[in-house]
């Protein structure tokens, strides 16, 4: 018998609903990235205004950042073990939100540096446990559409953290001191907070998986092989570049050429969504050629504009280095996910989730290191930049090398 909706173009009502609850989860889930991304991509700004209130330096500055992405490394694997483990994925994003309302609030209530750090390190875990989750339901219930939906939410988080985020507490900044700027920009977070408990319920997954342990070991044992080895020193590497260059610009930008926290926040946004609205297309690039040429060569420059931002003092050139460094570097980073995800070619949640923690658990020693190198000279932090981006170059050549001596020509193909 002839599919009657079909002929006279009724559309399924099933499908219809469904079209419809796809739609709700990712409008709900890419803005509740962007929430939480909003609150935790603020320490660029507030961790330099935390070091002025207590008259501390770079160091202390580079130490908060540090301690921030190694809590959020911490957090990735165990985020993504738990979320593969239950249904009520709606529960789980609740509790980020609350996580990352009550972590970032009380920093701002306690006293000294060491608590202050200590409870910004455990906000921004809130805001790592979501990431798992969202993207692990999205990709389970439109698993056609992967790409997609994973880039709509991402650009929330784009959104939050590289707009939003700089902008606001820059602004607020300008009035107010950091506790109260930090506070008010918790609101959407405790909002949302609030929303998710009517919301909450709603989303759930599609399937609920049992971790086994020796899945997890084998994708692990990709890692500790050579070839998993020199990707893990290059993603590192790599990282460590991102975060010197990120971590002093604020600073730098106040203190060097005496900028206002609201004029300096809007440069650091500028910098990061140039680089946020060129990775599509390098992306596409990368697809087409290879994954080696884009990565080697982007690298490569952004090795020559960090040393031009360490070079030169005066306010134009210094600003042309480090706009074209942090933005190439920013460009690059969905490639470099590519390339480590095809080097395991399997699991590609547990990889990624891997990928996390290392590239935000060790590469953000690199704000340590720029920090601590800035106690001497902050020029010198925009050249370990470009010492971490070389070396970054160096580990990838001979993750090449060896990928073409042992005949992998579909992860590093030219």
């Amino acid at each position: 018998m002839p599919d009657t909706n079909s002929q006279s173009g009724l559309i399924d009502p099933q499908e219809s609903e469904t079209a419809k609850n796809n739609r709700f989860l990712l409008g709900t889930l890419a803005a509740g990235h962007l929430v939480n991304d909003w609150v935790a991509g603020t320490i660029w700004l507030v961790a330099p205004a935390i070091a002025a209130s207590m008259g501390l330096g770079p160091a202390e500055v580079g130490l908060i950042i540090a301690v921030n992405g190694i809590a959020a490394g911490f957090t990735y694997v165990p985020a993504g073990i738990i979320a593969d483990r239950t249904r009520n994925s709606g529960l789980l994003m609740l509790i980020s939100f609350w996580w990352v309302a009550i972590g970032y609030f009380l920093s701002t209530l306690v006293p000294g540096f060491w608590l202050i750090t200590l409870f910004l390190a455990i906000g921004v875990m809130g805001d790592a446990f979501w990431h798992p989750v969202a993207t692990g339901i999205l990709v389970k219930t439109m698993p056609k559409r992967r790409a997609q939906v994973l880039g709509i939410h991402a650009m929330g988080g784009s959104v939050g953290a590289e707009i939003l985020a700089p902008v606001s507490i820059g602004v607020l900044l300008t009035y107010f001191d950091w506790q109260s700027s930090l506070q008010i920009i918790t609101i959407p977070a405790f909002l949302m907070g609030l929303l998710f408990i009517v919301m909450g319920p709603r989303i759930t997954s599609v399937s609920r998986q049992p971790v086994r342990k020796e899945k997890f070991t084998q994708a692990l044992q990709v890692w500790l092989t050579h070839r998993g080895l020199m990707m893990v020193g290059m993603m590192v590497l790599y990282n460590m570049s991102l975060f010197a260059l990120l971590s002093m610009t604020p600073l730098t930008l106040q203190q060097r050429y005496e900028m206002s926290v609201f004029n300096s926040s809007v440069l650091f946004a500028a910098m990061l969504v140039i680089g946020t609205m060129f990775q599509p297309f390098i992306g596409k690039l990368s697809d087409m050629v290879g994954r080696s040429q884009p990565i080697i060569i982007t690298l490569l420059f952004s090795t020559v504009f960090s040393a031009c931002a360490a070079w030169f003092e005066e306010f134009i050139p210094f600003m042309i280095g480090l706009i074209c460094a942090a933005s190439l570097l920013t460009a690059v980073r969905p490639i470099i996910l590519a390339a480590a995800v095809e080097l395991s070619e399997e699991s590609e949640s547990t990889t990624l989730g891997i990928v996390f923690s290392v590239l935000d658990g060790v590469g953000a020693l690199g704000a340590l290191v720029a920090g601590l190198v800035g106690e001497i000279e902050l020029a010198l932090a925009f050249l370990m930049a470009a010492v971490f981006s070389i070396f970054s170059i160096v580990f990838y050549l001979a993750l090449h090398a060896s990928s073409k001596k042992r005949k992998y020509p579909v992860v590093f193909d030219d």
